[in-house]
């Protein structure tokens, strides 16, 4: 996530860093309706299986959850549609390329306000074999067990 005073974290995906190894990070705007942005600043969203794909030059992240607003009646949308990203053309050019040739993903890894306006972050991502996932599992454990060592020993 680009570093900025104004930025709040509304969101993240933590099944994407377990699943993907992230090679790159971009940052997209997102647009979204009124009684969506309602939701969001009430915090009820959810990235968990979510992605994003390119269509006719424009970038698209589908899955994305924005639960409905509770006093939007009739102004509220669906929960599940597309939603649409906003980036350059030059970039999402660049992206199309590496997704269609090297076979990566784009997958949202966090959904921030930077000041008033929403963000994604999003990840150019390769999908982590059964073996990686393990290896860092391990990886995490042995940390955990050398910070208590250390908290232990300090005490």
């Amino acid at each position: 996530m680009p570093a900025s005073e104004n930025i709040k974290k509304i969101a993240e995906n933590k099944k994407a860093y377990h699943e993907y190894f992230i090679l790159e990070r971009y940052e997209a705007g997102v647009e979204l309706f009124g009684t969506e942005v309602k939701s969001v600043r009430l915090g009820k969203v959810n990235l968990k299986d979510c992605y994003a794909d390119i269509d006719g030059g424009e970038i698209y992240v589908l899955g994305l959850h924005i639960s409905p607003y509770e006093k939007g009646n009739i102004f509220n949308r669906d929960p599940l549609r597309p939603k649409k990203l906003l980036m350059h053309k030059r970039e999402i050019m660049k992206l199309y390329g590496k997704v269609k040739q090297d076979g990566l993903t784009l997958v949202p890894l966090s959904l921030y306000f930077k000041g008033s306006r929403i963000k994604a972050e999003l990840g150019l991502c390769k999908g982590k074999k059964l073996y990686d996932k393990r290896e860092d599992q391990k990886e995490k454990a042995a940390a955990r067990d050398i910070d208590r060592a250390m908290k232990e020993k300090n005490q």
